[in-house]
């Protein structure tokens, strides 16, 4: 049961394995089918073991984390917990079709040649052909981090809830990013189609230039995304639960710094873009759960590859 598992370190260093992975091999979530902690992962019955409460009304202080030489093992895993919420809420989570885990610095994927016509063949007649081979390029992954200084002192007493958004927003800046080297991805290669002045009838010819494929999301800077929701055709539409903007058309309008304010990306996320990373986030957790936090890395090694060229759309304005 939860209540028996040893937490130490060395947890956070098996090849191969999360922090929660390895939690999960020790206290597998299948077994508690039925019960009333189903609903929680491995991670989340050691918060629920040591009483450590991270939101809500009774909310503890960061010093609870280190009330045993054990649940101090917990800390790591509450910050990158954190800063990986903010990361993948962020731009990534709206326009990446796969995410690919590689195991070095480069990564050579498989590129699909889909260019022969799709029509109908006669009998004995040599089907179309498509081809897929492996890319004559590498893609090379880069390093993304961020350094946080924070003595245990400073924040100590601090709420958990509270600790959490800041990291957070150190989630969501990194993930924007990383996201500017997704969009000069998308962009590459891309034959743009030109206006001089931006008007709907300009996003509904980007949206008629998808062919096979469907524009399920429409990248735009603060200031473009600011125009384009100010038009008349627009009026009307609110943002869904999620503070998401869904254009007419169907199409979700992200606002992100990344993208460049003289163009506008629109995509098939099933089909457009695939994430490459050779890690997870990654932390100094000795550090953490030392209270060292004087110096503090947070890093994620990734890439991006175009996968279907025809997914990928591109309006450029003036």
């Amino acid at each position: 049961m939860y209540n028996d598992i040893k937490l130490e370190k060395g947890l956070y260093n098996l090849s191969d394995k999360s922090f929660t992975a390895a939690l999960e091999e020790l206290d597998p979530s299948s077994a508690y089918s039925g019960t009333a902690l189903e609903s929680l992962d491995a991670f989340e019955r050691q918060l629920k073991r040591f009483n450590i409460r991270v939101s809500g009304q009774d909310c503890d202080r960061v010093e609870k984390f280190f009330s045993t030489t054990e649940s101090a093992v917990l800390f790591p895993e509450f910050v990158t917990r954190c800063i990986r919420k903010g990361f993948d809420e962020a731009l990534l989570s709206s326009v990446c079709a796969v995410k690919t885990v590689s195991g070095s610095g480069q990564y050579l994927g498989c590129v699909l040649d889909d260019s022969a016509e799709y029509t109908a063949s006669e009998q004995a007649q040599a089907l179309p052909a498509a081809t897929v081979r492996e890319s004559g390029t590498a893609i090379v992954l880069e390093k993304f981090g961020r350094l946080i200084s924070a003595s245990y002192e400073a924040v100590r007493q601090q709420r958990l809830d509270v600790f959490g958004v800041m990291l957070r927003s150190i989630g969501v800046k990194l993930a924007v990013t990383v996201a500017k080297k997704a969009v000069a991805v998308l962009e590459e290669g891309a034959v743009p189609i030109t206006t001089d002045a931006l008007t709907y009838a300009d996003l509904a010819e980007l949206y008629g230039s998808f062919d096979c494929f469907d524009m399920t999301t429409v990248i735009a800077a603060p200031e473009v995304a600011s125009k384009i929701v100010a038009m008349e055709q627009l009026a009307d539409t609110t943002a869904d639960a999620k503070g998401r903007i869904v254009l007419p058309f169907g199409s979700e309008l992200v606002k992100t710094s990344a993208a460049d304010p003289d163009k506008i990306i629109g995509i098939d996320r099933a089909f457009a873009l695939e994430f490459i990373t050779s890690s997870d986030l990654v932390m100094e957790t000795d550090k953490l759960i030392d209270r060292q936090l004087d110096q503090i890395t947070v890093s994620i090694t990734c890439g991006f590859r175009k996968l279907t060229p025809e997914a990928v759309k591109v309006l450029q304005i003036g």
